[in-house]
């Protein structure tokens, strides 16, 4: 890591060729002037279009870009992790790399961290360009979110962000192989701030967020940041318990009073596979978090980096 920068942007770039030099022409001329000593980190998770390429290209013409390029595509809050630990700054704005982030708006979020002394300062997104079916869905997803991880995480926030240098080296302490940029913010209780603004298009290309991989990047988080399913799991269990009891007196009360005759072997087969199916989430929902203490144990690094583009190594041809 070189001399702490002023400002530090941190974008990750994944399948981003046609975005990357528009990105860096617009978080320069909207961070200059704010200060002359700054540094844009791209961070290469794993492309495979010419980003890296388009990289090298942004950094020969700009020293102040720097590329990181890791071994594969770890996932966005890994790479996310990169860059923070790649640049130090003394203010770091963190955004996604497709501009809808809008790097214009990093002068308000610079100036309110200054006027009113906020470590942290997310962009609460408006006048969003999704369909309301995709908002409905994120909706729900972040609804679920915050019933079992207990965080008060708001959906209007995604990575954009701004963090003071003491944040950004707390974040680097954290040991988590499993990352989540905006839940580790939230867990780490900085003093923090919301500023509103208007949510950009994706400039070019289309994302490469599937839903597959938004529901598996929701189940890693659950499992990292909370053990509430376990809990549930138990009231689920006592209830079931509860319920089975309760209808098997009511069973012994009809056919002691009321000449009730115990049949059917329908209604015992379906307790049977319930309990059984019940059982088996349990067992999963155990194994899961089993899992998760496997992958950690195994101390495994959260990303590799293969190269930057100050190691001189880096070509526009690539």
């Amino acid at each position: 890591m070189s001399k702490r920068a002023h400002i530090v942007v941190v974008a990750p770039i994944h399948n981003e060729e046609a975005n990357v030099a528009e990105l860096a022409n617009r978080v320069i001329a909207a961070t200059e002037p704010l200060s002359k000593d700054f540094r844009l980190v791209l961070v290469d998770d794993g492309s495979r279009d010419r980003s890296w390429a388009e990289i090298c290209a942004a950094a020969k013409r700009d020293k102040r870009v720097i590329g990181v390029r890791l071994n594969r595509n770890f996932g966005q809050h890994s790479a996310i992790a990169a860059g923070l630990r790649a640049e130090a700054g003394d203010w770091v704005i963190v955004m996604d790399g497709d501009l809808q982030d809008r790097p214009e708006v990093i002068p308000e979020l610079y100036e309110k961290a200054l006027s009113e002394g906020h470590d942290v300062i997310f962009v609460a997104r408006q006048e969003r360009p999704e369909g309301m079916l995709y908002q409905f869905a994120q909706g729900i997803f972040y609804s679920t979110l915050r019933n079992f991880t207990g965080t008060d995480y708001d959906p209007a926030h995604g990575n954009f962000s701004i963090i003071s240098h003491r944040v950004q080296a707390a974040l680097n302490e954290l040991p988590e192989d499993n990352r989540f940029y905006g839940g580790l913010i939230e867990w780490l209780g900085f003093k923090r701030a919301t500023l509103q603004a208007k949510h950009g298009e994706r400039y070019a290309g289309d994302t490469s967020y599937s839903f597959r991989s938004r529901f598996i990047f929701a189940r890693n988080i659950i499992l990292s940041f909370s053990t509430r399913p376990l809990s549930y799991a138990i009231v689920f269990g006592a209830l079931v318990v509860a319920m089975s009891f309760v209808f098997g007196v009511w069973i012994y009360v009809k056919a002691l009073f009321f000449g009730y005759s115990i049949e059917g072997w329908a209604s015992i087969m379906v307790s049977i596979y319930f309990l059984g199916g019940v059982q088996l989430m349990m067992i999963g929902m155990n194994g899961a978090y089993v899992g998760r203490i496997s992958d950690t144990m195994k101390n495994r690094p959260v990303y590799l980096v293969a190269e930057r583009t100050d190691d001189e190594t880096c070509s526009p041809e690539t």
